[in-house]
């Protein structure tokens, strides 16, 4: 197998808006999400995500609870912004909600990077034209927006 990566190194933050902190103040550990509001994710084939935590090489899954279940990350970075709960997105997709100061990070030391996104072929000698097309598009986007010196 071949495998091209791409998107640079990933990551998944739980976020929150300040104002949500300030009324029910941030976790300090994983397990204390069960004293606070989430805003589920629900997987395409209908299953509930289990969020994903590490540290000093614990890793666990957490099923958490709350009020509000979606099925677009889009939409719970808008209803974490709107102070419904913790969220836990791709860094990616908080990005620009965090850099405004409509979102804050909680539980960062749980949440390592990743090191991102592959796409995995065959390794025959002979490259279907539209794979290999697809593979220099992929490349080609990669470099735009994950240029070297940005990556970590």
């Amino acid at each position: 197998m071949v495998a091209v990566p791409f998107a640079g190194e990933g990551r998944f933050l739980a976020v929150a808006s300040p104002a949500y902190l300030e009324g029910n103040g941030a976790p300090r550990t994983p397990t204390d999400l069960a004293q606070h509001r989430c805003i589920c994710f629900r997987l395409p084939r209908g299953k509930m995500y289990r969020w994903e935590f590490a540290r000093r090489g614990e890793e666990f899954k957490l099923e958490v609870q709350g009020a509000i279940t979606l099925d677009h990350i889009g939409l719970m970075v808008t209803a974490a912004i709107k102070g419904l709960g913790i969220a836990y997105v791709s860094a990616a997709t908080a990005k620009v909600a965090l850099a405004a100061g409509e979102l804050v990070s909680v539980l960062a030391d749980w949440t390592p990077p990743f090191p991102g996104h592959h796409l995995y072929y065959p390794s025959h000698r002979l490259v279907p034209a539209a794979l290999r097309t697809f593979i220099d598009v992929l490349r080609e986007i990669d470099r735009q927006d994950y240029p070297a010196d940005r990556r970590t």
